[in-house]
């Protein structure tokens, strides 16, 4: 069961967000290095205004997590694991 530490303040919700563009833009990249097919460029055209802006907030939301990342914290209840 996962939660979050702390209820929902503004940087949980940032780094939600953060979490969500990076995963989206893993499975973008993921699609065009095994079948070779830009699937940002096929929905919104080829190195358009957009296409950067997605590409953009994909790489500020990587920092963002590595500069928001606290590897003290534990994000899953621990006490469900069998050891």
């Amino acid at each position: 069961m996962f939660y979050l530490k702390g209820g929902m303040n503004k940087m949980n919700i940032l780094r939600i967000t953060a979490l969500t563009f990076v995963m989206i833009g893993a499975i973008v990249m993921g699609i065009h290095g095994i079948f070779n097919f830009n699937l940002l460029s096929a929905m919104f055209g080829e190195a358009t205004v957009l296409t950067r802006i997605i590409y953009a907030l994909v790489g500020i939301s990587a920092v963002v997590l590595l500069a928001t990342n606290n590897y003290d914290e534990c994000y899953c209840d621990c006490s469900e694991r069998n050891y």
